[in-house]
């Protein structure tokens, strides 16, 4: 079984300041780190490697410095490494982000694409669907664990807001993952120590299937237009009441916010 799990380093966005002038995230002077959710789905792809004895490639697109993540991934147990990085890629939005990256699948044997649901610096959830919808396979998101059958198919479990469903999906396909769902391992020092021996293999436009007008800024149709922290919100009030007295304030705040 081959799976294929893409990766993103993003900045902590624990750390991270908006520009007052240009409306953009600050990125200098703030560590980088494996987004946490592509993260959940790498530790995914490893407890399939531990079960079933699946190769384990991990990818990302972005400059040089991204292999760093590309050797944290390793440390923690993948079996090969592809950075994709070329100055065709610079600008890209979600869809010419998710084109490039299908255009690299498309050159390689997979059985399995895992990513994560979505990344912390964009919040978008768009890349993983996308990539399914431009390689024309089943996509499953806000998956929670992904079990083989004995026929082959994957059993997915995907949680939301309103439900839980357990599906079963046959042939190649994408799931996005949820990081809450798994303890990501750590990385062991043996582990570091043979990610430093490996190779990071480097790929540019020229080694994948696209076209290249569809590429970096000219291959996006989405600009941002302006970046803002969240908004904190009002601190709540607190009301010391009998059963009943709650039961007809909140009825009451239902009926202010037309909820009701």
């Amino acid at each position: 079984m081959n799976i294929v799990v893409c990766i993103k380093q993003v900045p902590d966005t624990t750390e991270i300041k908006i520009d007052p002038v240009k409306n953009t995230l600050i990125r200098d002077g703030v560590p980088s780190i494996m987004n946490p959710d592509d993260k959940g789905g790498l530790e995914l792809a490893l407890r399939m490697k531990d079960s079933y004895g699946a190769n384990v490639t991990v990818i990302t697109m972005g400059p040089p410095q991204a292999e760093l993540i590309l050797r944290e991934a390793m440390a923690m147990g993948a079996d090969r490494a592809i950075l994709l990085t070329d100055r065709k890629f610079a600008g890209a939005d979600t869809l010419a982000t998710s084109y490039a990256l299908a255009g690299a699948m498309k050159t390689m044997d997979y059985d399995l694409i895992i990513a994560g649901r979505q990344a912390i610096d964009g919040d978008t959830a768009q890349v993983g669907p996308e990539m399914a919808e431009h390689l024309d396979i089943p996509q499953v998101s806000y998956v929670v664990n992904a079990e083989r059958l004995e026929n082959g198919n994957l059993l997915v479990k995907k949680e939301s807001e309103e439900s839980v469903q357990t599906l079963e999906v046959e042939g190649k396909c994408v799931l996005t993952v949820l990081a809450s769902a798994f303890n990501a391992r750590y990385m062991t020092v043996s582990g570091i120590v043979e990610a430093y021996d490996k190779e990071v293999e480097i790929w540019g436009a020229d080694k994948i299937e696209v076209d290249e007008t569809k590429l970096g800024l000219k291959g996006s149709p989405t600009k941002v237009f302006k970046s803002f922290p969240k908004s904190l919100k009002a601190p709540g009030e607190v009301h010391e009441v009998s059963e009943e007295e709650a039961v007809e304030l909140i009825v009451n705040k239902l009926k202010e916010k037309h909820i009701i």
